[in-house]
């Protein structure tokens, strides 16, 4: 049976056009505004013809048969090492040079020789950083 554009639309109805307009707003063809406004609409509309409107200026989607989407190539990494690995360094190396900084300044302002304790600060938390380096797991391996 033919749908007439007065008949009435269901619920699946609109959310077919809905997916319709996501895909459509994915690919590019809408921005995200004309997307949010079409969707208020398509949430009002009551009838098919109503919906035949939204899409009227956009092609044809078959939402059955969409190509396969391509995984994205990983990055590659030149040092191998994790990430995270990496940001445990850098905030290692960061507060190891505002301790030393700190260190330095009092040592001068006082005129005498302050015991360095700043390697109590970067000792055991780059010692464990170490061990975490050269005996942690490689790269995170995806699937």
């Amino acid at each position: 049976m033919a749908q007439s554009p007065e008949m009435r639309a269901s619920d699946v109805d609109r959310d077919k056009v809905a997916a319709v307009l996501r895909e459509h707003t994915a690919e590019g063809r809408i921005t995200m505004d004309e997307f949010n406004e079409r969707l208020e609409q398509l949430y009002k509309s009551k009838t098919y013809g109503e919906l035949a409107r939204l899409t009227a200026d956009l092609p044809d989607v078959d939402l059955r048969n969409r190509p396969a989407k391509v995984a994205p190539l990983p990055l590659a990494r030149p040092s191998g090492m994790h990430p995270g690995m990496k940001a445990a360094w850098s905030a290692w190396a960061a507060a190891s040079a505002i301790n030393w900084v700190i260190w330095l300044i009092v040592s001068l302002t006082t005129g005498d020789f302050v015991y360095p304790w700043p390697l109590w600060v970067m000792g055991p938390w780059g010692a464990i950083l170490l061990v975490s380096t050269i005996f942690g797991s490689g790269p995170p391996h995806r699937k």
